[in-house]
């Protein structure tokens, strides 16, 4: 491919990464001027933290039917656009179930972003899978760190009913990102006949497959929970809200450069299991300091929980690592974040009932703590040098093998890679 068309794939992917994560990003510094501008309770703010990762696992999952149909970069576009209209309707929204709408709205983007990009990195740069990875990943904390740290200082300076603007300002990033995909071109490929088929059901067969999902439903847990709930708990034990949401904003700026260098470290294969111990440690000692001493030194607390997230980097780089096709890295990737973020949802719920039922915030250490320790369990078994194709017998399956069922096609992919469901 010509250089400018790579370059221009390559910004595309990257300002998609800013994206993907202002629209949950911006909710926590605000969430109680959301509980009192709309309302509602303790349980319903557990709810709007919750709907993001919910969404994410159902539109994921629309991802490979509409890159079917679809150029990729097109459904990328109508993504983000959808993404901007979200925002917008969110912020406007008069009533919790109008919020609740926008911000299925908003997750748009943000969910056929996840699964669509590690295909997309893989198929247009095999090459330099790290560093594309590396480069969105960093996007993405960039774009976090944005949200988290300034959205409580907008809704303060504008006053009364600021926290709508605070959250309809991250809807011009979304527009903007939509223009470089609408000049992508379809990715030109030699003639193979009939499209290579990928089972997506065989992949549920996979204990590695069942291993991918439960890890990144764990990391993904602990994001949540710290996006969601880290900036009330702070507010709880009396800090100002814009203090709180500096702090969280701090928490994704370290994500930053750990975004951007443990892709390249993850590539290794020694390096794997030392580093998932490290950042399990990182969180366990972050949680450790801000149940004990929440108001003492609290940077280090949320410093140390951004670099116990650099789990979230690693296994991204493990879901081309763990495939050996950009088809079957496409399906991995599309089965491990739909399963993971089902499995991650149950978390930022769960602390609300809790805060609701006890009033405090002993509930949401247990399922830190807990989530931890199997982060580790699970995550140490991932890191073992092996591929999903070898362990379903027939992943990628010939024009020859006579397969037949519904069908769906693999995000990612141009022509489209069909998706056997059988």
């Amino acid at each position: 491919m010509p250089r400018r068309v790579l370059l221009l794939v390559g910004v595309a992917i990257v300002l998609t990464g800013l994206n993907l994560r202002t629209a949950v990003n911006s909710v926590g510094p605000v969430l109680q001027e959301i509980e009192d501008g709309l309302g509602v309770s303790s349980a319903a703010a557990g709810v709007i933290t919750t709907l993001p990762v919910l969404c994410f696992a159902a539109l994921g999952f629309a991802g490979p039917p509409l890159a079917a149909r679809f150029r990729d970069g097109h459904v990328l576009a109508a993504a983000l656009l959808m993404m901007a209209l979200g925002l917008l309707g969110r912020a406007a929204a008069g009533s919790f179930a109008l919020f609740l709408l926008g911000t299925a709205a908003a997750m748009t983007g943000g969910a056929l972003g996840n699964v669509m990009l590690p295909s997309l990195v893989k198929r247009w740069f095999p090459t330099r899978t790290g560093l594309l990875v590396s480069a969105y990943g960093t996007a993405m904390a960039i774009g976090g760190a944005l949200a988290s740290g300034s959205t409580a200082a907008i809704a303060g300076r504008i006053g009364e009913g600021g926290w709508r603007w605070a959250l309809a300002v991250w809807a011009v990033l979304a527009l903007v990102a939509v223009v470089p995909w609408l000049a992508v071109p379809a990715q030109p490929v030699a003639a193979t006949g009939r499209p290579a088929s990928v089972r997506m059901r065989s992949l549920l067969h996979s204990r590695l497959t069942w291993a991918m999902i439960v890890v990144f439903g764990l990391q993904s847990t602990q994001a949540y929970i710290i996006i969601g709930w880290t900036a009330q708990y702070l507010r709880d034990q009396g800090m100002s809200a814009s203090s709180a949401g500096l702090l969280v904003g701090l928490n994704a700026v370290i994500s930053i450069p750990v975004n951007a260098l443990v892709p390249p470290l993850a590539v290794r294969q020694r390096l794997q299991r030392p580093l998932l111990v490290s950042f399990v440690c990182f969180l366990v000692a972050g949680w450790s300091g801000l149940a004990v001493a929440p108001l003492t030194a609290t940077w280090v607390w949320v410093v140390l929980l951004g670099l116990g997230l650099g789990t979230f980097a690693m296994v991204l780089t493990l879901m081309g690592l763990r495939a050996r096709t950009p088809e079957s890295t496409a399906a991995l990737s599309t089965v491990t974040q739909g399963g993971g973020y089902v499995l991650a949802a149950a978390g930022p719920l769960l602390v609300g009932v809790l805060r609701g039922s006890t009033g405090g915030y002993t509930g949401m250490f247990v399922v830190v703590f807990a989530g931890a320790v199997l982060l580790l369990l699970a995550g140490w078994g991932v890191c073992r040098e092996r591929y999903v194709d070898d362990e379903v017998a027939g992943l990628a399956a010939g024009a020859a093998d006579g397969s037949s069922g519904p069908t769906v096609e693999v995000a990612g992919a141009e022509p489209p890679v069909v998706v056997t469901e059988r």
